[in-house]
């Protein structure tokens, strides 16, 4: 069946793509429709451990895939991450039942309006590049053929990254505009402050914003404006 999968999406990316369009973008619009889901994104994860020390948004469907994976960089856990540390798909088709298992994200994706959650690595091996996630606003699971589907695009997801990076390490991820580069630098502002690493700067960055319900993008910009500075523990 994944053979078949694979010619059939291949043949329909082929057959819709309009030449204007990234092959991620197309990619990710066929996943909507393939997989029945409300909405799609992609993020490239550089990590240590567990931790992303760096997080970039390729491409979102929607406003609420945009806010979902900004979500998982503010706290530092869900599924897109879950599925680049195990190389494996995370499937939550209700999110009333993770609770446990991503206290933080699972509040906040529901205010957001997801109900459901899904996450497929962009792997070759060891090489993990990020994930292809989706969202939908009602709990349901995916079926196996949809699994195999979205398998498929995560592998055709991973070629289209590695064609627009080709020349690059496959951790360099700075061909992607970095939505979090305040984030990174407010980061580097505490470890200097503080004489920390800059796993912790972020960490502590993340905490805060979490502690205070404020998006971590305006914490961060606030510690680069001089306006907030983080005390030591």
């Amino acid at each position: 069946m994944t053979e078949d999968q694979r010619q059939r999406l291949r043949s329909l990316l082929a057959a819709n793509g309009d030449g204007d369009s990234s092959a991620v973008a197309e990619i990710c619009a066929l996943a909507v429709a393939e997989l029945a889901v409300s909405g799609v994104w992609v993020t490239l994860i550089a990590q240590t451990g567990t931790l992303a020390t760096q997080q970039r948004l390729v491409r979102a469907t929607d406003a609420i895939a945009t806010r979902l994976e900004g979500l998982q960089f503010t706290v530092g856990e869900g599924p897109g991450l879950e599925a680049v540390v195990s190389g494996t798909a995370i499937l939550a088709p209700d999110l009333t039942a993770t609770a446990s298992r991503w206290p933080a994200f699972t509040s906040g994706a529901q205010a957001a309006g997801a109900a459901a959650v899904f996450a497929f690595p962009l792997s070759l091996g060891t090489i993990r590049l990020g994930s292809l996630d989706c969202y939908r606003t009602t709990a349901g699971q995916l079926s196996s053929r949809q699994i195999a589907a979205a398998l498929v695009l995560a592998e055709m997801t991973f070629e289209a990254v590695l064609s627009e990076t080709a020349g690059r390490a496959h951790n360099d991820l700075g061909w992607i505009t970095d939505i979090h580069a305040e984030v990174h630098q407010a980061s580097g502002m505490v470890k200097y402050d503080l004489g920390i690493t800059m796993e912790a700067a972020l960490l502590r960055i993340r905490g805060y914003a979490y502690a205070n319900d404020i998006p971590v993008a305006v914490v961060a910009q606030r510690i680069v404006n001089r306006e907030l500075f983080l005390e030591e523990e």
